[in-house]
């Protein structure tokens, strides 16, 4: 099946909030998890570093989950293809 030039440019550009947000993604998981170590320096209730990561990774989540849900809805209306409301 070939795709129309609409189509194709759809994909692109949902592919590129997905790549961009799997790049935030990343950095939250696995960067922030790796310096969580030098966020130890003060002692007050144990690993505070990792503590502070892990609430802060949660909070990031949700919120690119929130953006990328509003972004494809507002893309799928551009380009004709949302989904009609009851």
């Amino acid at each position: 099946m070939q795709l129309t030039a609409r189509h194709q440019a759809y994909w692109r550009r949902n592919l590129s909030l997905t790549a961009v947000l799997l790049c935030v993604w990343f950095l939250v998981t696995f960067v922030a998890s790796w310096f969580a170590r030098e966020l130890n320096a003060i002692e007050l209730i144990g690993p505070l570093g990792f503590y502070i990561g892990a609430q802060g990774a949660l909070i990031v989540y949700v919120l690119i989950i929130g953006y990328y849900a509003r972004r494809m809805n507002a893309l799928d209306r551009e380009y004709g293809v949302a989904e009609e409301d009851d």
